[in-house]
């Protein structure tokens, strides 16, 4: 097998990690589609997962790739990556996702990935080889997008409250189980199209650098953006359950109307990222509006321990997702 075979099979395997990636997230993050509408009753696990998948896929019709450039352009200088640092980003993306599953946290894919580049790119060329700029609006939304979706989702319970008080409480429960479906909807289509498009931007990078695309164009291949987005939507059929009882019943009961305005909270925040380009997390947004619709109620509702645990999570989800890039970029580095 000449060269220019090998380095075909290389770049065509870490396509392969890279679309595993973007099940796993799929898979990792289905909670945060379908946690709320799960843990109220309005449809079954099985319908959820379902639900999610569809509108995580059909999101491929509203968003502009604005995510997918961030990530494949904006965060590194020209030329610095390789398949060393892609094999590396990946490796430490993946293997921070595959912890927090099976402790059942729900930390964030997105920043993983977002780590995982950091990690894999100072281990090659040090810290000035990154865009500092676009890192440090990544790292501002760690605490922006929870931050507004507290905001907004305690708003919207405050406006729902005083725009039914006075109907019964069976009534308003019936509206907000149809609403719900709305709701979810909503946020599965924001999910989707923030989230398949970091690996789509991820894919974009490999192929720039290995020369499958160029560095001029103004968008991937269209294959890399259906296979992207059917990846993420097949992960979220198959559910991650462990992180959705965490999601849905650890931090706050919700009810169907807490439900409704929490992922509507939380699909407004993505809405406005993804039309910015800024890769968000998926999960900070929707604990953050769990956070304040239960807040709302009475500070008791909402079990301030759990969630300071994911808090923790958050925290370390970049420094450890690139500290196991850093060192699978030199394994990667010395071995091949």
């Amino acid at each position: 097998m000449d060269a220019i075979q090998v380095a075909f099979w290389v770049v065509a395997l870490l396509v392969i990690l890279a679309v595993l990636f973007d099940f796993m997230n799929g898979f990792h993050d289905a909670a945060n589609s379908i946690a709320t509408v799960v843990s109220t009753g309005v449809l079954k696990p099985q319908q959820a997962v379902l639900f999610a998948a569809f509108f995580n896929v059909v999101a491929i019709a509203f968003f502009q790739l604005n995510v997918a450039a961030t990530i494949g352009k904006g965060i590194v200088l020209p030329g610095i990556v390789d398949h060393h640092v892609v094999f590396g980003a990946l490796m430490g993306a993946i293997t921070w996702n595959v912890i927090t599953w099976f402790y059942g946290i729900p930390s964030s894919s997105s920043h993983a990935l977002i780590g995982g580049i950091v990690g894999a790119v100072i281990a090659k060329a040090g810290v000035s080889a990154l865009v500092a700029k676009k890192i440090g609006v990544t790292v501002l939304f760690i605490f922006v997008s929870p931050l507004l979706g507290f905001v907004l989702g305690s708003l919207l319970m405050v406006l729902v409250a005083w725009l039914f008080r006075r109907s019964s409480p069976l009534r308003v429960d019936n509206w907000f189980r149809r609403l719900q479906l709305l709701s979810a909807g909503l946020y599965s289509l924001g999910h989707g199209g923030n989230d398949a498009q970091k690996t789509i931007g991820i894919i974009w990078m490999l192929l720039v650098a290995s020369g499958y695309a160029a560095a001029g164009d103004k968008l991937p291949p269209t294959w890399v953006i259906w296979v992207c987005y059917f990846a993420i939507g097949l992960g979220t059929m198959f559910g991650g359950w462990r992180i959705v009882k965490t999601m849905g019943q650890k931090i706050t009961k919700l009810k169907p109307v807490g439900g409704f305005c929490a992922e509507t909270g939380g699909a407004i925040t993505l809405f406005l990222a993804t039309a910015l380009g800024i890769p968000v997390s998926t999960t900070h947004t929707i604990t953050g509006a769990i956070v304040g619709v239960g807040s709302t109620q009475r500070a008791s509702s909402v079990r301030w321990g759990v969630a300071g645990n994911i808090i923790w999570a958050w925290i370390f989800t970049i420094p450890a997702s690139a500290f196991v890039a850093g060192a699978c970029y030199w394994l990667s580095f010395t071995m091949f």
